[in-house]
């Protein structure tokens, strides 16, 4: 029988069961699931799943042939380590099935090929297990497939997750409110006919069973301008075709609408009203039915739908001059149709849109607007109320999406898992305001991006005992300094600009720009290039070179897009709305409110902090988006189009970072499983330790030192052809294992036979045996049954020769039961029932079971992990639940030494237990001082340099202080008998909860460690605790000795 195998779109090598019958997933002794390293083999065709293993890795080129091959092959998805790489087929490739999600549930995230799927289950399991809030930050061009791939996460974790107690309610929100977001957040662009106009980041709030229980959106810069000005070959925002195209004759007659999009001013700049790859009736149905899960009633999408109608019919608004060419309304019907959609006083709407209020001294004045002016007030009036009606369809979604149950758990029991569908670097012929905020976004999330990668990169290293090695990578912090720095940055000039009394133009602002930053390397414009430069840069232009590349920026309409004015006699207007959502939207607040707004510049900048903030705060993971082409087309690659992207989504520096120490890491157990049969030390079993047994694999395959690093539960490869030479040799050894499978089979398989044939030999002679002795063995038969059916009667009544046999029958039948069910290791709670007879016996059996076991586990500890399990006891005795960085320490082995070189012996004697770097403060005036903390048998030593500063007997050592939060800080208390010794000592640790529980068993001191909530009294000063954004330590004006630490969320 052959075994037959087929590579399905995922990349995975799946094995026939049966050619006319349909394939089937092979799972442990069925058959082989093909990791990340399975499909090396096949990589000159397909490519390597993982850029991380690129021989190659610093050439572009290579990186790009790589993506071409898997893409040639349907296989869209790639790694670079943890990072998920998409690129769009532009067409259904049925890989996003349940049976596909069933597939990468509960799998480690390298066991199966890459797949959004992988990433979504390795981040929810995370969730779970770790209890830590997670972000998956999706991110590409328009086009790129970014909300497909936001819309496929919700969509494994509404089929896969387990549904909440009360019903599936917030999981359906949490489905429809795409569609609605969608309808009034998107549009068809030249790149994308469903392009996201907006950023949107979701939490989804789950309960401690893995439930979703609740949500919460938060939307970024809104594309308003849209509303009244489309390119060529766009369109305006969905909801206004689908209401024309699917609303209902009655619906429409109300609003005062037609049919034919070509009716509408602000629906016809585009030319481009009807779309074939868009069917605005099927959506409309779509989102009618989402605003009812969403909990929206009947009146409020009246209102709603009332207000889209007036956007439609502002834009119909007409204006022409009188004598003295002033504008005044010439289109009666499209007035009083807006009057009664917005519940506003006709007279005041119409005076609003013609005059502009001005209050000099405190004097209101009118002044009559011309022409153009006329125009922009309607333009900025569409806009706003689009825009704000938009942002309070958001509010509205988050309350429906808010957990409305007074018994759900409270949000210390629930984790968060975070959405963030972002815009990518957007470069175009013409880049405006728009582009300039969007890009300034990137650089943010680039810069964070880079930061938390290294950071799980070195931890990973130091939680493995391998040496970190330094990485070389362009820091773009100075130019997000350039955009965001306070007054001198360009938002701070262009804010300053837009404030200042006098005639602020565009070009002025360019030469304060000039004038501020014209020594910024990164900033250039006409006047500050060189003579061959200049031929590329406008006048009213500047550049800013972006860690992707440089981005040529037009100044025209900087000023007023960031000032985005709305004439007061219009917020007035709006502010007396009857409409009850034109009410919330314009909260008469605002006209009392003297404060001029912020700008729409700094707007950004203040939720793009936030913004970066809450990613900070959890466990990131990244899905890079890639659009194969402009056209949209299945099975195009446009080669330049691709390579802008690489090099705007900042892919290479990821992978040079990822790349920059080992290329490969396992855990011992699956690199030993994989590649076991390559030793004949290790094959078929190894009895030992997985590392001593991988120790012995790679010996014997001839890995030199260079190439290799053990470390305490991954083997770490630097080169990827190491990995490869191994892979080759492994597909060799599985050709000759198969001819020895398929022969001890074949022998198997007629063995079996054989033994088939004399099992119906015998059974024949036994039929011949028994025709003989029918009669007598029937009654005796029937005599047996007669006694179990007597004793079955019999069971509760006391021992007497009626019940005797059935008792001692089922006594027996218990324990041979329970020789075959025993438990298998201390974890194991499992048991037979006993019958009554037997309970007392059974206690007694299972309790000597227990203590059998737990006496077989602690034998086979090793001393040396005796040791760690009893230093991790105690931690968490002293910090379990009081300190917000234990549960990061846990996963972290404790070790004797932090220091890569131990100082020399200082006295004789004098042999250090425990050792490791701190930073003493000294008691007057706080001043860091490096040191290292020694602790010998009898005392704490603190050491500069081999020499010995300060030595705290255990005896004179009376207790400990640290802080509840995430900060590194600890104080030990010293007991002075005279004022000549010294006091109490401050000091940090980097591993403060290894080095205070070592201190703490050295010393006795383990009931003496104080956590302390908020400040630190000691003898020679104070220090007090606060929480914050980051880590800070200062001496504060009060005199005590301040710090700040993040919190973390993590008891």
């Amino acid at each position: 029988m052959a075994l037959q195998v087929e590579l399905v779109p995922t990349g995975e090598i799946i094995r026939v069961v049966h050619p006319h019958r349909p394939c089937k997933l092979a799972l442990g002794s069925d058959g082989v699931r093909v990791t990340m390293e399975s499909a090396l083999t096949a990589r000159d065709r397909v490519g390597v799943q993982d850029f991380v293993l690129l021989e190659n890795f610093t050439s572009e080129a290579a990186f790009i042939e790589n993506l071409r091959r898997r893409f040639r092959e349907n296989l869209i998805y790639t790694y670079i380590g943890p990072v998920l790489v998409s690129v769009n087929p532009y067409r259904d490739l049925q890989i996003y099935s349940r049976q596909h999600m069933e597939r990468y549930r509960g799998v480690s995230f390298y066991e199966v090929p890459p797949h959004l799927f992988a990433v979504a289950d390795t981040v929810y399991r995370a969730l779970r297990t770790e209890r830590r809030d997670q972000a998956v930050m999706i991110s590409g061009e328009s086009g790129a497939g970014k909300t497909e791939a936001t819309k496929r996460l919700l969509q494994f974790y509404a089929e896969t997750c387990p549904a909440p107690e009360r019903g599936g309610a917030v999981r359906d929100r949490l489905l429809q409110s795409n569609p609605v977001l969608e309808a009034f957040g998107n549009a068809k662009t030249l790149r994308n006919d469903n392009s996201s106009r907006f950023g949107k980041y979701m939490d989804v709030q789950f309960d401690f069973k893995g439930a979703p229980v609740g949500g919460h959106i938060l939307s970024y810069l809104l594309e308003k301008s849209r509303v009244v000005h489309q390119n060529h070959g766009e369109r305006n925002f969905h909801v206004f075709y689908q209401l024309l195209e699917g609303g209902e004759e009655e619906t429409l007659r109300r609003l005062g609408l037609e049919r034919n999009p070509q009716s509408y001013l602000y629906l016809v700049k585009g030319q481009c009203a009807k779309v074939s790859s868009i069917n605005d009736k099927s959506d409309w149905k779509v989102v009618r039915k989402a605003l009812t899960v969403i909990d929206f009633t009947e009146d409020e999408v009246e209102d709603l739908l009332s207000i889209v109608a007036s956007v439609l019919h502002l834009g119909n608004i007409h204006f022409a001059a009188d004598e003295e060419s002033n504008a005044q309304v010439t289109t009666e019907n499209q007035l009083k149709y807006l009057t009664r959609l917005l519940s506003v006083e006709g007279s005041t709407l119409r005076e609003a849109l013609t005059h502009r209020k001005i209050i000099a001294k405190g004097e209101e004045l009118l002044s009559p607007l011309n022409l153009e002016q006329a125009a922009y007030a309607r333009d900025a009036l569409a806009k706003a109320v689009y825009s704000r009606t938009f942002t309070w369809l958001v509010g509205k979604i988050n309350r429906s999406l808010a957990s409305k149950d007074a018994e759900s758990p409270s949000w210390r029991s629930t984790t968060v898992l975070g959405l963030l569908d972002i815009y990518g670097f957007e470069v175009f012929q013409h880049n405006s305001f728009e582009q300039f905020c969007i890009n300034y976004c990137n650089e943010k999330l680039q810069q964070l991006f880079i930061e938390l990668t290294l950071k799980s990169e070195q931890e990973e290293y130091e939680a493995e005992g391998i040496a970190w090695e330094p990485v070389q990578y362009f820091n773009n912090k100075i130019i997000c300094d350039l955009v965001e720095e306070k007054f001198k940055g360009i938002i701070s000039i262009l804010d300053e600009e837009c404030l200042r009394p006098g005639e602020a133009t565009d070009l002025t602002f360019l030469e304060k720009l000039e004038d501020t930053v014209k020594h910024h390397p990164h900033f250039l414009t006409h006047k500050l290039a060189d003579q061959r430069t200049r031929k590329s840069l406008g006048r009213g232009e500047f550049r800013l070179l972006h860690y992707a590349g440089e981005v040529t920026y037009s100044v025209t309409g900087f000023l007023d897009k960031n000032n985005d004015l709305l004439f007061r006699n219009l917020k007035e207007t709006m502010c007396s709305s009857k409409n009850p959502i034109m009410s919330q939207c314009f909260d008469r607040s605002e006209l009392s409110d003297k404060k001029r707004p912020e700008t729409v510049a700094t707007q950004f900048k203040m939720s793009l902090l936030q913004l970066v903030e809450i990613l900070q705060s959890k466990e990131p993971a990244y899905v890079r988006c890639i659009k194969p082409n402009d056209a949209k087309q299945p099975g195009r690659f446009d080669e330049v189009l691709i390579r802008h992207q690489v090099k705007y989504l900042g892919l290479m520096e990821n992978l040079r970072v990822r790349r920059a120490g080992f290329a490969y890491r396992r855990k011992y157990e699956a690199f030993l499983q994989r590649y076991k049969s390559l030793c004949p030390e290790t094959w078929p079993t190894w009895a030992g330790r997985p590392q001593d047994g991988v120790a012995v694999l790679v010996r014997h395959l001839g890995y030199k030192p260079e190439e290799y690093k053990m470390g305490r539960t991954k083997i770490f490869i630097r080169f990827p052809k190491t990995l490869f030479a191994t892979e080759d040799a492994l597909e060799v050894r599985r050709q000759s294992l198969a001819t020895k499978i398929q022969a001890a089979w074949r022998g198997f398989h007629w063995r079996q036979k054989f033994l088939r044939v004399k099992r119906s030999a015998i059974c024949g002679l036994h039929d011949i045996v028994v025709a003989w002795n029918a009669g007598t063995r029937g009654l005796v038969g029937a005599a047996e049954q007669g006694v179990l059916i007597r004793g079955f009667i019999l069971r509760h009544a006391p021992r007497c020769p009626e019940n005797a046999f059935f008792l001692d029958h089922v006594r027996t039948s218990f324990l041979l039961n329970l020789r075959r069910q025993l438990p298998r290791n201390v974890l194991d709670t499992s048991w037979p029932t006993p019958p009554p007879a037997l309970r007392e016996a059974s206690e007694l059996l299972r309790e000597l079971c227990i203590k059998n076991m737990v006496w077989k586990y602690c034998r086979s500890i090793s001393p040396e992990w005796k040791q760690q399990l009893q230093q991790k006891a105690v931690a968490s005795e002293i910090f379990k639940g009081k300190k917000d960085n234990y549960p990061q320490s846990v996963p972290r082995l404790f070790i004797s030494t932090r220091l890569e070189l131990l100082p020399k012996p200082l006295q004789p004697g004098l042999c250090p237990q425990y050792a490791v770097p701190v930073v003493k403060y000294d008691r007057k005036g706080y001043k860091p001082r490096s040191r290292q903390l020694l602790l010998t048998p009898n005392a704490v030593v603190i050491v500069e340099d081999a020499k010995v500063k300060q030595r705290i007997d255990y005896a004179n050592l009376t207790g400990i202080s640290v802080s509840s939060l995430s900060d590194s800080l600890f104080v030990l208390h010293v007991q002075r008998e005279d004022n000549k010794q010294k006091g109490d000592v401050v000091l940090q640790s980097d591993h403060v909860i290894e080095t205070l529980t070592k201190t703490a068993i050295s010393a006795d001191r383990v009931n003496n460690v104080n956590i302390n909530q908020g400040r630190g009294p000691g003898r020679d000063g104070t220090i007090d605790f606060t929480p914050g954004s980051e880590l800070l330590i200062t001496k504060a004006k009060n005199g005590h000795l301040a710090v700040v630490a993040p919190r973390l969320n993590s008891r």
